[in-house]
């Protein structure tokens, strides 16, 4: 009698063994991450090309042509850290029929070193105070309706010591209109 209550008491202290059953919960969550991922690289192949990088010739705005650049003119500042700013300053007017509200342009520092030029891409500010000092606005802050007029500048702080020191060309690429 005792070797039968030793041997109940023998299974009645082991682990039962666990029936095997199908992963589902673990199935689900790969299932859901594959399709987040498929959403994920379709998303990202709507939203079209890449940008082009800010440091290549990029191609003239169509409604540039309505946008006359004039009067550019020069100047440079040192700060008492040593660093150093560029300035082009101009006048811009609008010819065309629509109002703009954003333009965005690539000015080209060339060089007399047969190297590539620099080409710095960002948006042209408008000069709407010069008294204590020259402050200026995006252009959506001060749309330039048909026939309107406004001064501009344009600031950099790295540009190349290969500069040729002249006027660099202002090239409109990107021009924002209702």
């Amino acid at each position: 009698m005792s070797e039968s209550t030793n041997g109940s008491q023998n299974l009645m202290f082991t682990d039962p063994v666990p029936a095997r059953s199908f992963p589902t919960t673990a199935v689900a969550i790969a299932a859901v991450a594959v399709i987040i991922l498929i959403a994920a690289l379709v998303l990202l192949e709507r939203r079209g090309p890449a940008a082009p990088s800010p440091h290549t010739l990029q191609p003239i705005a169509a409604y540039a042509t309505n946008l006359q650049v004039s009067g550019l003119q020069m100047s440079e500042s040192t700060s008492m850290s040593g660093g150093k700013q560029t300035y082009v300053e101009g006048h811009i007017a609008n010819h065309g029929p629509s109002t703009v509200t954003g333009i965005t342009v690539q000015v080209v520092f060339a060089n007399d070193t047969h190297m590539a030029p620099q080409i710095e891409t960002g948006p042209l500010n408008l000069i709407y105070m010069r008294q204590p000092y020259v402050d200026t606005r995006p252009v959506s802050a001060s749309p330039l309706a048909p026939g309107a007029e406004a001064d501009f500048r344009l600031i950099f702080d790295d540009v190349s010591d290969n500069w040729n020191q002249q006027v660099p060309e202002i090239r409109l690429v990107h021009v924002v209109t209702p």
